[in-house]
């Protein structure tokens, strides 16, 4: 999947929460120097503090691998000794939504209870996914703007760092380097989750919503794959002759949707390739040149003319393609890492719910997608010194850790009316939880902890996840153009992507030949691939 198609495939299939964003990979304009990071001095990062919450029972590690729970804190911390606010101030904020609209805050115990909890009036504006770029493009024109903004969903917005810089607060002196020690669960937030949001002109603007290091997963059907022979880390080619004996009986041992595009990212990098863009000694090279993309296309071309896609996957939805994954139609399916939840809950039992690892192709090391780091980023309206540290005091209430008493509120709601524990002490959502929640009201949209690797009555499979997190997180590779800027990467980006999206449909469906690959990559290059390569090399530079 391509970063722009990933991005929908991933807010449509229930993974938003695992969704990048883009802060400084957008228009630097006629401005661009006012925006650029060349020539300017960098600011620290906000020095990293692990935030204090009940230890996991599976350790994380400092490359990436996440906190594992395989139950619920029985003990909750408290992560904010004071509110942020007195009771009466009022502040505006702003995200994006995939939820429905939030019932008023009058009749939202929910929204009650997170104010009264902040000491501030919070007055909310949910956007609805479809409508996010027309409302922020009407937005940023505009004089009339919220407290804060959540910049989410994976958009790239035209003019963005610009608006940032000339709108929004420096919040440098507030959180570069040990200044975050004023915002402990800010500081905890990983140095990767920063630098995958980036600077402007060297300084930090926003707060990055962390997510996941693991950008997604081959999600597998573990029975059905066993009986066809799978290993994990075995050949490519057995890896083909698995696929092809798992697809007999009109079954289909991968699946791929409109939206998946074969699975190609996974392919690639498994065949070598970079991820995406890889910036070394000065150049900038890009996944789709390379002879390990063209080795990859070639399989996934063999892998279809195998039988081992189902039939459909050049016009069917991820949605529906989940249902079919669901209901054993289809034994995997490539999907953001957030959706590990509501796919192990829609199987029903029907079989075990794994991921797979890369296979091996001879000579090559493979290498796995790393995430951005964050799902969006949010930023603060320029005012007073003050004001900007009411809004910094409320998003270190939000990104209060797991396990905290804070962070059971601003995700579950309140015991007895939003959630009960289980017998196994697991929250689970009562009727008005699943309305007055978190997915209606995003608050962790807004900000949020570091995600832990904690999936609610499914014990084993955090176990399965942790130890596959350990043997894929040495194998992550960074997509270096994450944080610099690119006028036209920004602007030709969704053009760009149609050219490598189609080419990548028509040569693995059988409707082009892999021949053709050089012509479709020279129109991409010719399109915008080559003068972003040298713009993309002369802001790493700069920020390296």
């Amino acid at each position: 999947m391509s970063r722009r198609t990933l991005l929908r495939s991933m807010a449509v299939g229930g993974a938003a929460l695992a969704a990048p964003s883009a802060l400084t990979a957008c228009s630097t304009g006629s401005t661009g120097a006012g925006v650029s990071n060349a020539g300017k001095k960098a600011v620290p990062w906000p020095t990293f503090t692990p935030a204090r919450g009940p230890a996991p029972d599976l350790a994380p590690t400092a490359a990436g691998v996440q906190a594992g729970y395989t139950r619920y804190p029985g003990k909750l911390v408290r992560a904010v000794a004071e509110k942020p606010g007195t009771g009466k101030q009022k502040i505006k904020v702003m995200t994006i939504t995939y939820g429905t609209p939030p019932r008023p805050a009058g009749r939202n115990a929910y929204w009650r209870a997170v104010n009264e909890a902040l000491g501030v009036e919070v007055e909310f504006t949910v956007v609805p996914d479809a409508d996010f770029r027309a409302k922020m493009a009407t937005l940023m024109s505009g004089d009339d703007l919220p407290d804060m903004i959540n910049f989410g969903g994976g958009y790239v917005l035209p003019r963005e760092s610009q608006f940032v810089r000339s709108r929004c607060a420096d919040l440098s002196e507030h959180l570069s380097g040990d200044a975050v020690e004023d915002y402990p669960n800010l500081a905890a937030i990983p140095t990767y989750a920063w630098e995958g949001m980036g600077r402007i002109a060297g300084r930090i603007y926003g707060l990055p919503v962390e997510r996941a290091k693991v950008q997604g997963a081959m999600f597998i059907d573990r029975e059905a794959f066993d009986r066809a022979g799978y290993r994990p880390g075995m050949s490519a080619p057995d890896f083909r002759a698995m696929a092809h004996e798992a697809s007999r009986g009109r079954k289909s041992a991968l699946g791929a949707s409109t939206a998946g595009f074969f699975g190609y990212l996974y392919h690639a990098m498994w065949h070598g390739a970079p991820n995406q863009w890889r910036i070394k000694d000065g150049k900038a090279v890009d996944m789709y040149g390379t002879d390990a993309f063209k080795a990859a296309l070639e399989y996934m071309a063999r892998l279809r003319r195998d039988g081992s896609y189902n039939s459909d996957a050049t016009s069917v939805s991820q949605v529906d393609l989940k249902t079919q994954f669901h209901n054993g139609t289809v034994r995997s399916m490539t999907d953001g890492w957030g959706a590990v939840t509501s796919n192990a809950q829609a199987i029903e039992d029907r079989f075990t719910l794994d991921v797979a690892e890369p296979y091996a192709v001879d000579g090559v090391t493979p290498v796995y997608q790393q995430s951005r780091g964050c799902f969006g980023y949010t930023v603060v309206k320029k005012a007073a010194k003050d004001r900007v540290r009411l809004m910094l005091r409320v998003l270190n209430w939000l990104a209060s850790p797991f396990g905290s008493k804070e962070y059971e509120l601003a995700h579950y709601g309140v015991e007895g009316i939003h959630f009960r524990y289980d017998g196994t002490g697991d929250p689970v959502a009562t009727e008005l939880g699943l309305v007055d929640s978190r997915t209606n009201l995003p608050f962790p949209y807004l900000m949020d902890a570091p995600q832990p690797l904690y999936l609610p009555g499914f014990p084993d499979l955090t176990e399965r996840l942790h130890a596959w997190q350990k043997k894929v997180v040495p194998l992550l590779a960074p997509d270096d153009h994450w944080g610099l800027m690119s006028d036209t990467y920004n602007r030709q980006s969704a053009t760009m992507d149609q050219i490598i999206t189609d080419g990548v449909t028509a040569i693995v469906a059988g409707r082009k030949k892999l021949s053709d690959w050089d012509g479709i990559y020279k129109k991409w290059r010719a399109q915008g691939g080559e003068r972003s390569a040298e713009e993309f090399s002369k802001e790493y530079e700069a920020a390296h």
